[in-house]
Formats: structure tokens, sequence, C-alpha cells
């Protein structure tokens, strides 16, 4: 019998309409996964060391040579430094890397804010560790959408231990304002709190603005985990390849209970993703233009069709209010139309997301063609 605390999460949303998009062949603009490939050169490197025998156990915390190279990447691009050594682990994916901090550093009953809507894996992983979620939302700004500040005051208690922020924002695509980081960073100073930074999309931020961790703000590097990943980076996203870094405390934290969850993360795809970090960054630059101008082929085709269409400022995804029932309406969509999509409502659970559906453009443009002539219909 499935334990009180996990009963929520028995299912995954993800999971139900990937299954009818194959049902019904429908092209699945739900689960975010891109249907082209990542740089050939990486992909080669994960060959080679198949053929190699880069096949068994390696070190838990992560091969040095991907260690290095993930400071060595945070430096170049942030001018963060951490050290290899002691302040990185790499993990079976960043849900992983985001589960065993929460599992290593948050009590039973501790109190664990989450901003709603969110990663369905959010409030699941608080689950495993026994704590409790309390949620601060989002709430619209113009045509998009930003995070309320005074609720976020009004969620702090004395049992509050961290704080998840994601940013880029799944599912909304938003990005925190430096003024919500600001008062995330002051408050979490101020109430003696750690904050999870889930950074899996720091690259793939449209317009030319810059990325902000909010480890870079005072008095946050020594109470932030930064977690992040190759996998929406390199589109890679099934290598479940992902790392945490932070002061070596927090990290030890971590890697303690991650030992326990996947021992060692897989293998040969360490070397790959080492040269990827190294090398493949003008590729990286090239898909995340490609990714802003798929956004605003879906994002315009929405529209056209009267939906309201959320900004979008990164990342894999756009929402549109579609005026009806989100839910019935997703269930509804591969079957009517042969096109999967994703209820928001099914990321939060509270009643003002239940109109907004999450579509993701991360797919090749003929991909995106057929799935908007098929909405046309």
């Amino acid at each position: 019998m499935l334990v009180q605390r996990l009963r929520p999460y028995s299912s995954s949303v993800f999971g139900e309409i990937s299954q009818l998009a194959v049902t019904h062949g429908a092209i699945d603009l739900g689960q975010g996964f891109p249907d082209y490939e990542g740089p050939r050169g990486m992909l080669d490197r994960a060959r080679e060391a198949i053929a190699t025998g880069v096949n068994h156990y390696t070190s838990p915390q992560g091969q040095p040579e991907l260690r290095a190279a993930i400071v060595a990447e945070r430096a170049r691009h942030l001018g963060e430094q951490y050290n290899a050594a002691t302040e990185v682990v790499v993990t079976a994916g960043a849900t992983e890397a985001l589960t065993a901090a929460l599992l290593g550093l948050v009590e039973p009953g501790g109190e664990v804010i989450l901003i709603e809507p969110y990663y369905d894996s959010y409030p699941a992983a608080v689950a495993l560790a026994g704590a409790t979620p309390r949620t601060v939302a989002m709430i619209p700004d113009g045509d998009g959408f930003t995070l309320d500040l005074d609720e976020l005051r009004a969620a702090i208690t004395p049992r509050t231990r961290l704080l998840l922020l994601n940013s880029p924002h799944n599912p909304t695509g938003s990005l925190l304002t430096a003024e919500a980081l600001r008062t995330i960073a002051e408050l979490a100073c101020e109430h003696d709190f750690l904050v999870i930074s889930d950074e899996v999309y720091e690259h793939l931020v449209f317009d030319d603005v810059p990325h902000v961790s909010i480890a870079s703000l005072p008095g946050m590097r020594d109470r932030t985990i930064v977690v992040s990943g190759p996998a929406k980076t390199f589109n890679v996203t099934g290598w479940r390849l992902g790392w945490a870094l932070g002061p070596a405390p927090l990290i030890h934290a971590v890697r303690a209970a991650k030992l326990y969850l996947t021992f060692v993360p897989p293998s040969p795809f360490q070397p790959a993703i080492a040269y990827a970090l190294e090398h493949e960054q003008e590729w990286a630059a090239a898909n995340r233009e490609a990714l802003r101008r798929k956004y605003h082929l879906l994002s315009n085709a929405l529209r056209d069709l009267g939906f309201d269409v959320k900004r979008s400022a990164g990342g894999y995804f756009v929402c549109a209010d579609v005026g009806t029932d989100g839910t019935a309406f997703c269930r509804d969509l591969p079957a009517r139309l042969g096109v999967a999509a994703i209820p928001v409502a099914a990321l939060s659970h509270r009643t003002d997301w239940n109109t907004l559906v999450r579509f993701a453009y991360c797919k090749q443009d003929a991909t995106l063609e057929n799935a908007i002539v098929r909405l046309n219909a």
C-alpha cells in the first residue's frame, strides 16, 4: 500500500498526456523534449566512450573531467567561482539533484516554499523528504507573470527551511525580475533559510537578456544550491545527467543523499557533456536563437486561433489561456485534433490556472507547422 505522503503523486500528468498522444498519433507538444538532436561532436564523444569501455561505476561525485568542465563553464558564463573537488556533485538528472538536496537538508516537518505553478516533481520531492510545502503564486503582469512578493513574505514562518525557485520558470516561461531575486535574497538572509535555484534553462534566455543566478547576490553564495544540467542546453533529455553547485557543507549533504538514490550518474555520457561544455557553446547559442524563433512561430499561431497567449522569456514553453477548462481541453485535444499539450492546473492546486495550457515549442519547424495546421482545424 502506497504511503500517505506519496498518494497525491502516484501518477504524472506528463505520462497521461504522452500516452494519449501515442494512442491517437498526436503531435506531442506536452512533454518538454526536442525532436532534433544535439551537437554532433558531443554525440560522437558519447559513442567513443561506450566503445572504449566507459560503461562501469565511476566516482559517485561525478568524473573529475566533468566536474572541472562544469565549474569552468560557470566561471566563463557568469563569473562565479566554484571548487571542482568540493563544491559540485554530478547527479542522475537535475531532478535527482533537487530531490537529494531536499532529502539531505530538510528535516521531516520543515517547511519548503514552492513557487506555483511548479514542475510536478517539486511537491513530490518535498513529500519524499517528509517536509511541508507552502506555496507562493505567480501573478499576472501585463501579458506575462511575476512573483507575488507580498504572498512570499507572508508564507515565511519559523519552520521555513528552504525556498525552491526556477528561472526561467517552468511552466510559464517567466524570468524572475531583479526585484524578485533581490527580495528573496534579503528574506533568506533575514530568516536564515536556504535556497535551491533550478537553473536548467540558464542558457535559453531570449533577447540577449543575461541570466542572473541568485547565488551571485549578497549573502547568497553560502546558502544557495544551484541545480542545472545539459538536458535542455544540448538536447539530451534522456541522458539523465545534472549537477548541484554550492558551498562544500551543502554539497556534502546533497552527495550523502544522492549516494543512496543512484550511487553514480551515467558514466559514458559524462565525457561527452564535459566536451560540450567546453566546445559546443556556439551550438547552444544557435539553438537558443532557433528556440526564440520557434516560440514566436507557435505563439503567433495560437494568438491567431483566438487564444490569450502569455509572454515567455525563455526555456521550452509558452502558455495560452484557452478560455475553458484546460484539463478537459488537454484530455480531448489528442483525439480531437491530433495535438497534445499540458494543463497548467495539473501543476498547481489553485483554481487560478484552470484555463491555462502549456505548449512546448522545442520541436523541428516541420513538427510545429504540422501541429499548427491541425490546431487550425
